[in-house]
């Protein structure tokens, strides 16, 4: 029997017990699963409100990823794949078997994952400013993913670190930098980080997609795979943790994806502009059908490896080039 959601203006904090963990998640609305996963470092929180309008006309649960928000924080695997093998697990208990993802970040990762991995139980991919399609990413990632990093971090809690940093941030909006466009934002993803626990959770997940030379995990090799899933893109232009380009090179490589540049924004343009993401994701999602799912064409897929079932030079030519301008 499918649990009853809770009523659209609730955003409390629910809880399973998943493989022995404890994972926190928000549900609300009613109608056709739409699943809303964070970026690192954040939690379900982020989208509190998006839920109530998205919940009119959906079924929205938006989990704290494991190692994230109130959910247990173990000495686990953090990799993509176990995230959206987690996810599938959740939804399980939830009784959804079939949604459309809607993925931010590290959360778009998982989002792609996911699809990758469960694309019977995949209808759409909604992909905010996500990680996994090129190799670029802000150096202070890079910088957080080398030894030492727990000690970075809990220095940024010391007394009158915040206020430097604050500073800085401040200082950055002044210069119009697109870093001065996420500082709040990133900001407040450090004070997310409480204790040495929350922080070793963080680190652990970052080092499982990012090293010091970029990102470390690529879907663009398998991007072709989404032939007859309705995908849509949102990016901010002026993104400092995963710049724009790549946007254009996951469209290129994603065969009928929709793309949507938030102008002005930064990496969380569902913050920037949340009206205009609200009226995307609501037309995305009622003016296409749900993937159509088969065994046959997911093999002719994975056979020819490329879309339409059959090799294209020029497809050949755009993933090279989207992964060459990712990579750059």
């Amino acid at each position: 029997m499918r649990l009853r959601p809770v009523g659209d203006g609730d955003l409390r904090l629910h809880h399973r017990v998943v493989h022995g963990y404890r994972r926190a998640y928000r549900m609300a609305g009613d109608g056709p699963a739409l699943v809303l996963i964070h970026g690192i470092g954040d939690s379900s929180a982020t989208w509190a409100e998006l839920i109530p309008d998205l919940a009119r006309s959906h079924t929205v649960i938006a989990p704290d990823l494991l190692g994230h928000g109130a959910s247990d924080k173990p000495r686990a695997d953090y990799s993509v794949a176990a995230y959206a093998n987690g996810l599938r697990d959740l939804l399980s208990t939830l009784d959804i078997e079939q949604a459309t993802l809607v993925g931010h970040s590290l959360g778009g990762g998982v989002a792609m994952q996911f699809a990758y991995q469960f694309p019977e139980r995949t209808e759409r991919l909604i992909l905010v400013s996500a990680g996994g399609v090129g190799r670029e990413v802000n150096p202070v990632l890079r910088a957080v993913s080398l030894p030492g990093a727990h000690l970075m971090l809990s220095a940024l809690r010391l007394p009158g670190m915040h206020f430097q940093a604050g500073l800085f941030a401040h200082l950055m909006r002044l210069l119009d930098t697109d870093l001065g466009q996420d500082a709040p934002e990133l900001l407040t993803l450090v004070d997310a980080l409480p204790d040495a626990t929350s922080r070793s959770a963080f680190i652990r997940t970052l080092r499982a997609v990012v090293d010091w030379r970029g990102q470390v995990v690529t879907m663009l090799d398998r991007c072709y795979l989404t032939e007859g899933m309705p995908t849509m893109l949102i990016w901010g232009d002026r993104d400092s943790v995963v710049p724009v380009r790549h946007a254009y090179g996951a469209h290129k490589a994603m065969p009928g994806s929709r793309l949507e540049i938030f102008e002005g924004a930064g990496h969380f343009p569902f913050h920037t502009d949340p009206a205009r993401f609200l009226s995307l994701v609501e037309d995305f999602t009622s003016t296409t059908r749900p993937a159509d799912w088969s065994r046959e064409h997911w093999r002719d897929l994975l056979r020819s490896g490329r879309p339409g079932g059959a090799r294209s030079t020029t497809t050949d030519r755009n993933l090279r080039e989207a992964s060459e301008r990712s990579a750059t």
